[in-house]
């Protein structure tokens, strides 16, 4: 049995306690008021309880998240104001779950590369980890530069490859900026083993400020340039699509600039069709709601408190 509190618990205990000090100066009334706050907070857990063997679609896709979290991509350009980050995590989220059933792995990559998560059919896993991604602390970014990922890429998706039957599916997402002196390599030793995919372009030719942390005051500012005369500007980060498409055409999947969620729907709609799909057992542990248990009683409570008032009017 698990729990998924609809409000936190503690603020709908503030809100129970609150409800129970407005006492009624009848004492059958103050019971009925009492298990009325009962049923109430037990609907507000909304508790869950296992449900084992369940039919789950599942899919023949590898899907690799390979995602830049350098301090440019909170650059704010994003559809709007927004960040690049933010609007990475909502296309992502939006890619999990139209390819549910599918294994999925995340990269992350800076000044060095990290498999966040290994391949895994837990979708809240995945999704968990994604909510973690954040920017480099600003007091340890080296410059950067997208070859760092190389490596661990090439290594997943040899893996990912030697199962029969699987297909690799990569989405490299970043800004394409390199900000040190490093030329970009070539990525299309990884060609071989991707199946669909799409390099995605976050950012724009006009380019955003960043908002970083302090790192003496942990307030959130600008980023100065400093290689700039003094008074510093503030620094400005800018696509650069001709790296983006340079990966794309080594790893011969699309490049798609990504200003909105809509600009990726085509192209993930494209590979839900094209995956094989099964519908059989999972040993994975799912969960059924079971709060309407709690509600039914709650509504005729409710309903009889409502019929006792208008007696008393």
């Amino acid at each position: 049995m698990i729990v998924s509190p609809i409000i936190p618990i503690w603020l709908m205990g503030i809100i129970c306690v609150i409800l129970i000090i407005l006492k009624s100066k009848n004492w059958k009334t103050f019971i009925r008021q009492i298990i009325i706050v009962i049923l109430l907070f037990l609907i507000n857990l909304r508790i869950m309880i296992p449900s084992k063997n369940a039919k789950v679609v599942e899919t023949n896709l590898n899907v690799f998240l390979v995602i830049d979290n350098t301090i440019s991509m909170v650059a704010e350009d994003y559809n709007g104001n927004k960040t690049r980050l933010s609007g990475v995590k909502k296309d992502c989220e939006y890619i999990i779950e139209q390819l549910s059933g599918s294994s999925f792995s995340i990269i992350t990559f800076n000044n060095t590369s990290k498999i966040l998560t290994p391949m895994t059919k837990d979708n809240d896993m995945t999704l968990g980890a994604l909510d973690t991604i954040s920017p480099i602390d600003e007091f340890y970014a080296r410059g950067t530069t997208m070859n760092v990922v190389l490596e661990n890429l090439e290594t997943s998706l040899k893996r990912g490859a030697e199962k029969e039957g699987r297909r690799n599916i990569v989405f490299f997402i970043s800004d394409g900026e390199i900000t040190n002196e490093e030329e970009l390599k070539s990525f299309s030793s990884t060609k071989k083993y991707i199946s669909n995919g799409a390099v995605l372009g976050y950012g724009t030719d006009k380019g955003g400020k960043m908002k970083v942390k302090d790192m003496y005051s942990d307030k959130e500012e600008y980023l100065e340039d400093t290689s700039a005369d003094y008074p510093y500007p503030k620094a400005v980060s800018k696509i650069d699509e001709e790296n983006l498409k340079k990966i794309a055409k080594d790893m011969d999947i699309d490049y798609i600039h990504a200003t909105k969620q809509s600009n990726i729907e085509s192209k993930v709609k494209e590979i839900k069709r094209d995956a094989i799909q099964n519908l059989g057992d999972t040993q994975k542990m799912l969960y059924d709601d079971i709060y309407f248990i709690f509600v039914i009683p709650l509504l005729g409570m409710l309903l009889f408190e409502l019929i006792n008032y208008r007696k008393n009017l």
